[in-house]
């Protein structure tokens, strides 16, 4: 699994257990729902910055979006 498909199935997993529609997140991003599907799904090499927005939609922090076992050496 490359970086693209582990950021998106992290982003995916996150909005799922928060009970967030695709949409909403990415309204809450400020990004098009259509981008939000793409990233999920591993088809979007997407920026920091970009990132950062879906972080903060989630009301998380970096630190616990990477602590997930796909990004450790655990």
């Amino acid at each position: 699994m490359d970086i693209k498909e582990k950021v998106g199935n992290r982003i995916r997993s996150l909005r799922t257990e928060k009970g967030l529609s695709q949409e909403a997140l990415a309204n809450e991003a400020g990004i098009d729902r259509t981008y939000m599907t793409d990233v999920e799904n591993g088809r979007r090499n997407i920026s920091i910055e970009v990132l950062s927005k879906i972080i903060a939609a989630l009301g998380i922090t970096e630190h616990i979006f990477f602590s997930s076992k796909d990004f450790t050496n655990g």
